[in-house]
């Protein structure tokens, strides 16, 4: 029984594992992604690093990447700024590799 046993929590540690790194890779993603867009908007530094903070805390407000994408479009379209859902899911598809790569090296 204690090789069932041991398999099971062997399983149930990989799950944890694996549902931890989506969490940050997705969090550094939206951060990298929020940098971005704070350039876009003529953001530098402290105001930079707070958008997107913002940027990351918008992901928690329902599951998926919606909101997120709702939060920046909202963004960029009260600042007259023309980027599209389409550049905006590019660049994210960019940063999460970016994301990826920078956990897995840390």
């Amino acid at each position: 029984m204690t090789t069932i046993n041991d398999r099971e929590k062997a399983f149930e540690n990989k799950f944890a594992r694996d549902a931890d790194l989506q969490f940050k890779v997705g969090a550094r993603r939206n951060k990298l992604l929020g940098l971005w867009v704070a350039e876009k908007l003529g953001k530098t530094g402290a105001d930079a690093e707070a958008y997107a903070k913002e940027v990351v805390m918008s992901d928690f407000e329902k599951p998926g990447f919606d909101d997120v994408l709702h939060k920046i479009n909202n963004d960029v379209t009260a600042a007259r700024i023309s980027i599209t859902k389409e550049e905006i899911c590019a660049a994210a598809e960019k940063f999460l590799g970016e994301a990826k790569t920078q956990l897995m090296t840390e």
